[in-house]
């Protein structure tokens, strides 16, 4: 239902009396977002938007949802398609309201996210001429989206936001913003909403290479070290049951990258964590020394094989799955391409699979996971506990227990988003919603709102530190009106964490402006936005705490943690540095 509002006869929600009769630019957004199945819209409006909102007071097929910035709207609409198969829609006005969404669509583009942002343009004849709230919308936005509009004449605008969807979606999906200037929106047409679009110039390939499909299970069937190396490009194309199906098949390790996990079962004793940075000691090892890697859906980032030259020392064959064909051979060179949706590729894959003339190389196989149990010994993860100080990790940990692993889990940027990522073991796809390319501080929060508005039904909590949270945390307001209940976890060390860390590292403990002083009671903040606030300092607290606000289904609850300043995520690969040369502790400073 739309905010309250009324739903006369002839409304853009239903069909008018007669298909033919003109209706304006406004009235044929919102019937094009109903016709799209549409069911939850972020925006804030402003001066350009003004006959769209007036649209959407006359309509109930979706519901609106106001935040308190508008980078909180697009953030909320990037999470809400990152927690579900639905695409995320923002409406934004023009100037700052473009500009502060800007973020978003950056953070949502780097992590290939469908997203449709309609933003509120001035008038067509004032375009260029330094109107009130002006900007160049298609020229500052066309590095961070995946394609842009301008729509000039009322009678495009249908099809327009027909291509934008069809863009969104298809190929390697990511955010498009549709910017519409406000004349258009009152000029007056007929509705006619394609039900299919053709582009000439677009025609992304889903199947891949039966041929090279071919190769790949022979060359793999034929490893002695096999390794599969899987990213995000595996959570959108809704394939984790075929990589689940392939990797108990196969028998091999398997690797999740920050923005992978939870395509293959971290329960499982084939997979050997995440890869990377900050990615267990087994996996960043079997990345380095296998012979044959095998990578679904990722794209060998600098935060995942560190040094290329370093990577490319230990001769190795490499396939490389990707709808993407820009991405492959673009960072390591490869040596069996396959363009394709992920999950079309992985079920030719399997049926090959059961048809493929080469065996086996049981002996190989075996040495092969004698070596990784072997790094697996180092236990890299291990952190030593306390009786007076709460240590981040055991949060985490406990959080995993009390929600049994099934929680949709929303992150900030930082420490404590690598801890989410170490110690909340993914099980299930699309349940670790974080900004992996971009890196964004502040996502946490609106995160949460836009996975509970798309899973209502779902237990949502939001990891965040005292920096992150800060930037967005206004949006408790939209939270109270919305009754949005989210468990915000927040891992208070009183400093920005990650760079303090890298200060320590890298900067000889020069702590330059990472400190976090004058920082609110977040309690009484929490409660003044009609929350429920609570401060934990004391270890043997931090179980019950967490079991009473999981049981407050009805309630949005504020958890601040005073947890153990000192701390560091290890391992850590250091910047420049190569995939097995890591940091496991501060012992290797």
């Amino acid at each position: 239902m739309s905010n309250g509002t009324n739903s006369p006869a002839n409304s853009p929600g239903s069909a008018p009396s007669n298909a033919n009769t003109p209706i304006t630019g406004a009235e044929i957004l919102v019937r094009c977002l109903a016709d799209e199945g549409v069911q939850h819209v972020f925006g804030y409006p402003g001066g350009a938007v003004l006959y769209i909102y007036d649209a959407i007071y006359s309509q109930d097929k979706f519901q609106h949802i106001l935040v308190r910035h508008e980078q909180a709207a697009v953030h909320a609409a990037d999470a809400y398609s990152r927690s579900s198969q639905k695409v995320g829609v923002a409406i934004v006005t023009s100037g700052p309201g473009v500009t502060n969404a800007v973020t978003g669509l950056a953070t949502a583009y780097m992590d290939s996210i469908p997203m449709v942002v309609i933003s509120g343009q001035v008038p067509s004849h004032a375009i260029g001429e330094d109107a009130f709230q002006e900007c160049d919308t298609v020229g500052i936005t066309r590095p961070c989206v995946k394609h842009n509009f301008l729509v000039k004449d009322v009678k495009d605008l249908a099809s327009t936001i027909k291509k934008a969807f069809y863009i969104a979606t298809t190929g390697r999906p990511g955010p498009v913003l549709v910017d519409i200037p406000k004349d258009i929106t009152m000029h007056k047409c007929a509705y006619d909403y394609p039900k299919e679009v053709e582009m000439r110039s677009y025609k992304p390939v889903d199947k891949g290479h039966s041929g090279q499909i071919r190769k790949a299970v022979q060359l793999l069937l034929g490893a002695e070290r096999p390794m599969i190396y899987t990213g995000g490009g595996v959570i959108l194309a809704n394939a984790s049951a075929e990589l689940n199906k392939l990797v108990d098949r196969l028998g091999f390790p398997c690797t999740n990258t920050l923005m992978g996990l939870g395509g293959y079962r971290a329960s499982s004793d084939k997979f050997v964590g995440m890869p990377g940075m900050h990615g267990t000691y087994e996996a960043n090892m079997a990345m380095q020394h296998c012979d044959v890697l095998i990578a679904i859906g990722a794209r060998f980032d600098d935060r995942v094989i560190g040094n290329p030259k370093h990577f490319a020392s230990h001769p190795r064959k490499i396939i490389h799955i990707d709808i993407d064909p820009s991405s492959i051979s673009k960072r390591v060179k490869v040596d069996i391409p396959i363009v394709g949706n992920v999950r079309d590729v992985l079920q030719e894959f399997l049926t090959q699979l059961e048809t493929a003339d080469a065996k086996f190389n049981p002996r190989g196989l075996a040495d092969w996971w004698k070596q990784i149990n072997q790094w697996r010994e180092r236990d890299c993860l291990k952190y030593s506990p306390s009786d007076e100080v709460i240590k981040p990790q055991s949060v985490i940990e406990k959080v995993w227990q009390i929600t049994n692993g099934d929680a949709f889990i929303t992150s900030d940027v930082g420490q404590h988003q690598m801890w989410a990522a170490q110690y909340y073991r993914f099980d299930k796809p699309r349940r670790w919603i974080n900004s992996g390319g971009l890196g964004t501080m502040g996502v946490g929060l609106p995160y949460a709102m836009g996975v509970q508005m798309a899973n209502p039904d779902a237990t949502v909590a939001c990891i965040t530190g005292e920096g992150s949270i800060q930037m967005c945390i206004q949006e408790l307001a939209t939270c109270k009106q919305y009754h949005l209940t989210p468990k915000i976890i927040m891992l208070n060390n009183r400093a920005l964490g990650m760079v303090r860390q890298w200060q320590q590292i890298d900067y000889g403990s020069r702590y330059s402006e990472s400190y976090m002083d004058s920082l609110p009671d977040f309690n009484k903040l929490a409660e003044a936005y009609g929350h429920v606030g609570m401060k934990i300092e004391n270890p043997a607290d931090v179980d019950g705490a967490l079991k009473e606000a999981f049981a407050m289904k009805d309630k949005l609850v504020f958890m601040n943690f005073i947890t153990d300043r000192s701390e560091n995520v290890w391992p850590m690969v250091k910047s420049g540095k190569g995939l097995s040369e890591m940091l496991l502790g501060a012992e290797d400073l």
